[in-house]
């Protein structure tokens, strides 16, 4: 394989017009043509596969190389047409002593930033999160418009990507007289699929000799060769409505993204993320929409990516995630740290939590090892967060969010075991005084699900959902399994966990991790408060602002409801208890609400 090393761009004849050719040396230095003096910055990595490479600035300021010169003017060399960058950051340069953080996209880097070897510090002029404070010891020098961000700029690190454009028929002269192939690339920052930096390689005229290479092959006969040519002409027809239906996607999420621009989470490209996560190396896990890795934004900073599958729809789910998270600051809310809209790949960055999800803290294994459970007075603390952040999404917000996937593997535990909730893929949001909203199918997860969402039989789907949710996730916290049907032989029923917990608060010998008087009090107020959530009708179900005050209280006054589920029957206290069949199998599809 070729290695790109040294690129010196220089014109071809003039009579000819073709583009500028691409030459190579044996170093690793790239000459940028800037304006008063040419920049050479470093090759230090390439990725042919993703048409990407990287460079830095050998004397490692690259905020001053910046500053002297201008990348955003026209290019001075012409061929047909102008080739010109086309900036999309703007920038502010400091020549600072000392800074305290350094806040950039919305990442927050803690600890004294050494500027003695390079003291000119680039910030991102449109971040509100940029604090006077840490930049006392600076002086502000000049705001830039930019093709590269700040982020990158101030950690040495620009990554350039090149990609196919249209071939000038004019060129196949050069070709003719040379014997030599005349390709075309274009040159841009990553990321930034519009934006031109230098012409070079063509796909187009390649693919076109491949084709008439396939058309001259001779066929054994008419038939066969009649049905390889429709199986062929088929093949085209799906791939180019399969690549027609994804482009419309992809167009759909970049005029979102255009609008989005402003509330500023940072924009990677694959090629970023590739880095991020070291080759997806570190797999935390994967649910129905996607795999979790473990990733670095740099020494510093540990983050979650998390990939979208690229058979999910059309792309209303990562517009939805992006949309809804850019709007929401909340100290029990996982915070969208950046995204990747590449071309068909997407990406959600988040911050990383180490101690992942609050299911592996409430699961009982077999042998009910108490072990593996967080102490109740922690439990309850969680409980209580966790209701603070769906209150802050109803109530909190410009628009009301709800969120219909509340359950344990969507709350995330950070080092104080801070809850926070994540995946926010099938949320939808609606005005505070809209009482019920429109839905077109049934969404979440099994066993969290309320029965309204289901059949309206139930009742109208609204904010009132999220807290049924959140009540089965109250129950599942109490009961320590998972909250799923699960059968133990073929003589037993299913276990249904709000019968279980009647008979837990009746007095049944159901076993739980209960050390002391005190924690029995909290696991009974816990369970008492999960059974008002998750009432069959939702006039009936508590506001999440009186499930903060009933958790906040001693529980003592509380009353246990009526079984939403009826009267259960057992042989003793120690056997099943029967459930009715899940309510999922007979009931009417919503439809949409005007």
């Amino acid at each position: 394989m070729m290695l790109l090393t040294n690129l010196v761009i220089s014109q071809s004849d003039e009579s000819t017009r073709c583009p500028f050719k691409l030459h190579c040396a044996h170093n690793k230095i790239l000459e940028l043509p800037t304006h008063p003096v040419p920049v050479k910055l470093i090759v230090t990595d390439i990725d042919y596969r993703l048409q990407t490479f990287y460079l830095s600035d050998p004397g490692n300021c690259l905020p001053q190389l910046l500053l002297d010169n201008n990348f955003s003017s026209s290019f001075p060399l012409r061929s047909y047409g102008t080739l010109t960058f086309e900036p999309s950051y703007f920038n502010s340069f400091f020549n600072c002593s000392s800074v305290l953080h350094l806040r950039q996209d919305n990442i927050i880097m803690h600890g004294t930033i050494d500027m003695a070897s390079c003291p000119i510090y680039v910030a991102d002029s449109t971040n509100e999160n940029i604090i006077q404070s840490d930049l006392v010891y600076c002086i502000k020098l000049s705001d830039r418009s930019s093709l590269f961000s700040a982020f990158n700029i101030q950690y040495n690190h620009l990554p350039m990507t090149w990609s196919g454009t249209n071939f000038d028929i004019r060129c196949l002269k050069c070709e003719n007289k040379t014997k030599k192939r005349i390709t075309l690339i274009t040159l841009t920052s990553a990321g930034e699929s519009e934006t031109t930096f230098v012409r070079v390689l063509n796909f187009i005229f390649i693919i076109k000799l491949k084709f008439l290479r396939i058309l001259n092959v001779k066929f054994a006969g008419v038939i066969i060769g009649s049905t390889l040519l429709v199986l062929v002409l088929g093949a085209i027809v799906q791939v180019h409505h399969h690549f027609k239906m994804k482009g419309e996607d992809h167009k759909r999420i970049e005029n979102f993204l255009k609008d989005y621009k402003a509330l500023k989470p940072t924009r990677f490209s694959y090629a970023d993320i590739k880095r991020i996560t070291n080759k997806f190396k570190d797999k935390l896990g994967e649910g129905a929409h996607g795999a979790v890795y473990k990733g670095k934004l740099s020494s510093q900073i540990l983050v979650g990516v998390k990939m979208l599958n690229n058979t999910e729809g059309d792309g209303k789910e990562f517009i939805n995630e992006v949309g809804t998270m850019g709007k929401i600051h909340h100290l029990n809310v996982v915070r969208l740290l950046g995204f990747c809209a590449d071309g068909f790949h997407r990406a959600l960055v988040y911050d990383f939590f180490p101690n992942g999800s609050l299911q592996k803290f409430i699961s009982m294994t077999e042998e009910g090892d108490k072990d593996s459970f967080l102490r109740w007075d922690k439990l309850q603390q969680i409980a209580l967060g966790i209701a603070n952040g769906i209150e802050y999404l109803h109530q909190g917000c410009d628009q009301r969010i709800l969120h219909f996937d509340i359950n344990p593997h969507n709350v995330l535990l950070d080092d104080n075991f801070t809850p926070k909730i994540t995946d926010f893929g099938l949320a939808k949001l609606c005005s505070k005084n809209q009482s019920t909203i429109s839905m077109t199918a049934a969404r979440g997860t099994l066993g969290y699900m309320a029965p309204e969402v289901f059949s309206r039989n139930f009742g109208n789907v609204s904010y009132k959902s999220d807290i049924y949710s959140y009540g089965m996730l109250l129950l599942e916290i109490v009961g320590g399994r998972k909250n799923t049907n699960t059968t133990t032989n073929e003589e037993n029923f299913q276990v249904l966990y709000p019968d279980w917990i009647h008979s837990l608060l009746e007095g049944g010998e159901i076993q739980i991790p209960i050390d002391d008087e005190g924690d029995f009090r909290i696991a009974k107020k816990l369970a008492i408060v999960g059974l008002w959530c998750i009432q069959w009708q939702p006039m009936h179900r508590p506001s999440m602002k009186t499930v903060m005050q009933m958790l906040q209280g001693d529980g003592d006054k509380l009353q246990v409801p009526s079984n939403p589920y009826g009267p259960t029957t057992s042989s003793n206290t120690t056997t099943n208890i029967v459930a009715p069949p899940p309510m999922n199998l007979h009931l009417e599809v919503i439809q949409e609400i005007d």
